[in-house]
């Protein structure tokens, strides 16, 4: 059975050999001896072990990070923010630069000291002030007038307005000041929340344990007792474990293997819309890429259209630009179908006379593709690399890890990578796919195709962001996206939905739009469960 939450019309990366093995754990946690107290969950990369959310930057830390922390405001399932430490509704002032914010006065951080409004200013400042790969996120906050007015009270001042304050910044994770800030590092492996769940235990590339906090200060309290997060790289990995009952629930269905995973008992599949942009990006730095006849020839070279509806048909929508469908349908009506048709079609034709007039020197042109460990991903490098054999050019797919991969792409070196193929889960506003993914100002750190684009390119992204007008930033986001559909420095290629696989034991799944927020496990509109056996 599947369970579609698709809302069209709504809306973000060293073990001891004495550790016990999945199989061992799973007797006491759920997994092959069927529910147990605690939830065995099986993600799709192992967390990078950044669980302070001042630092961490890859979705799978926060996936941990969203059990053990609440956010100033959170997303519900419509992608809508919701107050959660917030007492209420921000209050604007000085014509946007300033935000009055109340926090709830009872709510206690796991060491039972208290969530305060100094809390709050930290979490807003420290991205800034420390440098974090999440500044880009922050770098308008005004950190000298950003404080707290009293215990309960926080001012925070920006240094002009920014449009998507209240849908994107206010949903930040506030972390306890005074225990971060004694020993930064010890916090980003041992951090102190105030969310649903403690975090107890974590050995690198292994596992991540949480147990249900029984004073949590906010309703509903958690059904589970305990939560293990495991990962399994490869899907094959992850679908043998959920169809030999060896773990309890697993993120992202293969699309291969769906039918496979839907049709057998006692497995439930749950589906959602996502605001999540993969795409193909060029090196614009260096190497051949850098002209965009070379550019538009690689994107006439194949089908991307057809490689979507071959390898993950159901399971994600093609896409045309960097602004998700669910986000697009926030009111932005933003002109899809025109940049569709713009968009270069399959040509080998085409391909080849581009390419031929394009490159300097077509003879010994020997590009290098670098993909993350996936299974769809590489497929896709594999297409673009076999294509452009057809046409006479050695291309070379290389599948690093996460982290190796973000290292190489940041350089900007044509000997590492002509073009990568990466993800980005923002949400629901394009500041946060135009700004991070495009901007000059974040070129070698969430971007490495280092696109310089016309005169007008990047202040159009920076007027935006600091326009509180919705209309307004609508026209120069039509812009900016008309110039990357015509230059091409990276070539869209879908938004995948979010999935989870469970045992029919375990009750109330939701998947949430927001990947980090998967497994949604405590919210106002779900609390997942255990059945016992019997």
């Amino acid at each position: 059975m599947v369970h579609d939450q698709i809302t069209p019309t709504r809306r973000q990366l060293l073990a001891s050999g004495a550790a016990l093995s999945a199989t061992m754990v799973a007797g006491c946690i759920g997994g092959d001896s069927g529910p147990g107290d605690g939830l065995l969950y099986t993600q799709e990369v192992h967390p990078e072990g950044d669980f302070d959310p001042v630092v961490s930057n890859d979705a799978y830390s926060a996936q941990v990070i969203h059990q053990v922390f609440d956010g100033l405001y959170e997303y519900d399932y419509d992608l809508e923010l919701q107050p959660k430490l917030a007492a209420g509704e921000p209050e604007e002032e000085q014509d946007g630069e300033r935000y009055i914010i109340e926090i709830v006065e009872d709510a206690e951080f796991h060491n039972g000291d208290p969530v305060t409004a100094e809390d709050v200013a930290h979490s807003f400042t420290a991205p800034v002030e420390e440098d974090t790969d999440n500044r880009p996120e922050y770098d308008f906050i005004d950190v000298d007038g950003t404080e707290a007015i009293d215990e309960h009270t926080v001012q925070i001042d920006l240094e002009h307005p920014y449009g998507p304050f209240e849908t994107l910044t206010v949903a930040t994770y506030v972390v306890n000041a005074d225990v971060r800030t004694d020993d930064p590092g010890d916090y980003n492996t041992n951090p102190v929340g105030c969310g649903p769940f403690t975090f107890e235990d974590w050995t690198s590339d292994e596992y991540v344990e949480l147990e249900a906090w029984d004073d949590y200060w906010a309703n509903p309290e958690p059904e589970l007792e305990s939560v293990r997060f495991e990962a399994a790289e490869d899907d094959a990995g992850r679908v043998s474990q959920i169809l030999a009952g060896d773990t309890d629930a697993i993120a992202t269905v293969p699309p291969e293997d769906w039918d496979q995973i839907e049709g057998e008992e006692g497995i439930e599949v749950y589906r959602t819309e996502s605001p999540s942009y993969q795409y193909v990006a060029f090196n614009c730095n260096e190497g051949e890429t850098t002209d965009p006849d070379v550019r538009r020839g690689i994107a006439h070279a194949f089908s991307m259209s057809d490689f979507v509806e071959t390898n993950l048909g159901e399971s994600a929508t093609p896409v045309s630009s960097p602004i998700p469908p669910i986000v697009d349908d926030l009111g932005w009506d933003f002109p899809s179908d025109e940049w569709e048709e713009q968009a270069p079609e399959y040509d080998p034709d085409e391909a080849e006379a581009l390419l031929e007039e394009g490159l300097d020197d077509p003879d010994d042109w020997e590009p290098t593709i670098i993909v993350p460990p996936d299974d769809v991903r590489i497929a896709l490098g594999e297409l673009i690399a076999s294509r452009l054999d057809e046409l006479g050019y050695d291309a070379e797919v290389q599948a690093l890890d996460f982290a190796t991969l973000t290292d190489t792409y940041i350089s900007g070196d044509a000997d590492d990578y002509e073009m990568y193929i990466l993800g980005w889960t923002g949400g629901p506003d394009p500041d946060v796919y135009l700004y991070n993914l495009f901007h000059e100002e974040n070129a070698g750190v969430t971007q490495g195709h280092f696109y310089e684009g016309s005169d007008d390119f990047h202040d159009n992204i920076l007027e935006a962001r600091e326009t509180a007008d919705q209309e307004e930033r609508r026209e120069l986001y039509v812009d900016v996206i008309d110039e990357l559909v015509e230059e091409v420095p990276v070539m869209p290629a879908y938004s995948e939905h979010n999935t989870i696989a469970a045992q029919d034991y375990v009750g109330d799944v939701q998947p949430h739009p927001n990947v980090s927020y998967n497994p949604e496990l405590v919210s106002d509109e779900n609390n997942v469960y255990l059945e016992d056996d019997e």
